[in-house]
């Protein structure tokens, strides 16, 4: 492993291209080297997660669209071997809704589920988020997209870790 991004969005919406912000970070060798968070735009005024993650139209009115994010993202995941996220499936749909709304090409790295490799590897259960990260001890202020994608990242490592014992 060389270099994997964390990457966790946060919607305003139950539509995918509806991100309002998202959390990367950035592990090199083994070692979170670097992270990026951006407030993003989303299409609709509506706001129907603001219980979840606290943040509001007010918020992300005037921040850039997720196209006018997208040239930071794409720098910042462009030599990544993959991308992981907790619960793959849905921040895959939101980036792959965005880049499509965007007319950006969806970045070409495969995704890792740390969800499953909570259960599959570490043995944890249940494997949301804020269970795994109690049981390894993993500061988490849960649905901040930095704060999940930092979270994620330590979970792989921990992961990687079990895979392959330091001698």
């Amino acid at each position: 492993m060389s270099e994997f991004i964390a990457i966790d969005f946060e919607t305003a919406g139950r539509e995918p291209d509806s991100a309002c912000s998202v959390g990367l970070v950035k592990v090199k060798d083994g070692k979170i080297a670097q992270s990026l968070y951006c407030l993003i735009r989303p299409p609709r005024k509506e706001f129907v997660f603001t219980p979840v993650h606290g943040l509001v139209w007010d918020d992300v009115k005037n921040e850039p669209d997720f196209k006018g994010v997208w040239p930071k993202i794409a720098d910042f995941i462009k030599e990544a071997d993959f991308l992981c996220a907790h619960n793959a499936p849905f921040d895959k749909g939101v980036l792959y809704a965005c880049c499509a709304a965007a007319g950006v090409l969806k970045p070409p790295q495969p995704f890792v589920c740390t969800v499953e490799l909570a259960r599959n590897v570490l043995k944890i259960r249940p494997a949301n988020l804020a269970n795994v990260c109690a049981r390894l001890g993993i500061a988490l202020d849960h649905h901040n997209a930095l704060s999940d994608a930092l979270a994620c990242a330590a979970i792989v490592l921990a992961a990687t870790r079990k895979m392959r014992p330091l001698k």
